[in-house]
């Protein structure tokens, strides 16, 4: 645990992803759990089919890595600041640029407008590859800013909300509200919902204008308890699961909740345990829990619908469902996907060997994934 102290004088502790990462994944400690061994799948005339489509290459990213996904591109930046718009279809490079100094957090883009903080505290913003303006902070960021209706909005470390003028930088607004004495380092929660600014604030989700930086509606994803304020802590960590009307999230190490958007009300919430965010369809929410142990929810009520423990301790990242799987990697980098009816793995499909450190990103049938190395692979399950 890491403190920090904020513009405003208040002491926020913060609670560092890399530190709660690297105590995880060193799998040589004999006190540390064993992940569980690669299962033998169908043969193969039962089992399903799949491919890579393109690769391409990134500095290893050294911050918490996410993926955006824009029309047809994907954006995704390295740990150089170097950024780059891929063609989902075949990888080719749409456009590219340079953020100028190693990031701090990942890049958020709508397909044209790119911005990122660098770690020495600076947003900065580009146009089609090309930087616009650059704009000191004065709060840790480590959630991927949005890029949406010519604004750039941000969620600091201690979940103070700002939003600038995509074109010029100017500062438009900020939301401070009283929070949680101990906040994550780890990427919180920050999405659009219609013309709703949909926002992580401790283990509630908000709803604000995003023209105004007023709040709407406020629904609780978890119930935080404990008897002191790191058994307490519950931020909601990304990424968010949008299916229509409801939104889905993870509570850190606490809960699996849904919210109605257009209500802005909980609809329900289960505990368990956890870091990496949810994904899901429109009948269920996918999820791993502190032993990676995987669970699929009915997305109307919170049901179990099925648990799977053959991926037991593999570090996996935050699921995404696609077509008729649920695909999850692994510290090894490995892609698994399970029938997303029963969780029984399907198909395997290999990377470079180092970590899967991005939740997977489905766009127009093709997935991508990006590893600790630096590689990003496009892959197509049949």
């Amino acid at each position: 645990m890491k403190a920090a102290l904020n513009h405003g004088g208040r002491l926020a502790g913060a609670l560092l992803l890399a530190g709660v990462l690297s105590a995880c994944s060193i799998f040589s400690s004999s006190t540390a759990p064993k992940p569980a061994p690669l299962e033998a799948l169908a043969s193969q005339a039962t089992q399903s089919s799949g491919r890579v489509l393109w690769q391409a290459k990134q500095d290893g990213p050294r911050f918490p890595l996410s993926i955006a996904a824009r029309g047809e591109l994907f954006v995704v930046a390295g740990d150089d600041g170097v950024v780059q718009a891929l063609q989902a279809a075949n990888g080719a490079v749409q456009w590219r640029g340079e953020f100028g100094a190693k990031l701090s957090a990942a890049v958020g883009s709508d397909g044209r407008f790119a911005a990122a903080v660098t770690r020495n505290n600076e947003l900065v913003v580009m146009d089609a590859g090309k930087v616009l303006w650059r704009k000191p902070l004065n709060s840790t960021v480590s959630t991927a800013p949005l890029v949406a209706g010519e604004r750039v909005f941000l969620l600091t470390v201690d979940r103070q909300v700002q939003a600038f003028d995509v074109l010029d930088g100017r500062r438009l607004w900020d939301l401070r509200r009283p929070g949680d004495p101990l906040t994550l380092s780890q990427p919180g929660v920050i999405a659009a919902y219609k013309d709703t600014l949909v926002v992580g604030q401790g283990a509630r989700l908000a709803g604000v204008d995003p023209l105004r930086g007023t709040l709407r509606w406020e629904a609780s994803v978890a119930n935080p308890r404990g008897t002191n304020e790191v058994e307490r802590l519950a931020d909601l960590v990304g990424p968010l699961l949008r299916v229509g009307e409801t939104l889905c999230a993870r509570a850190f190490q606490s809960a699996v909740g849904c919210v109605n958007a257009e209500r802005g009300s909980a609809l329900w919430s289960r505990n368990t345990g956890g870091i990496q965010g949810v994904g899901g369809d429109a009948q269920y929410v996918f999820g791993a829990d502190g032993t990676d142990r995987l669970t699929a929810w009915k997305a109307a009520n919170g049901d179990v619908v099925w648990t799977a423990e053959q991926l037991l301790n593999r570090k996996l990242s935050a699921p995404v469902s696609v077509g008729a799987y649920v695909a999850v990697g692994d510290y090894e980098g490995y892609v698994h996907f399970l029938s997303r009816e029963t969780g029984q793995t399907k198909l395997r499909l290999a990377t470079d060997g180092s970590a899967i450190v991005a939740a997977p990103v489905l766009l127009g049938g093709t997935l991508l994934v990006a590893t600790r190395n630096g590689g990003l692979y496009a892959l197509r399950a049949e």
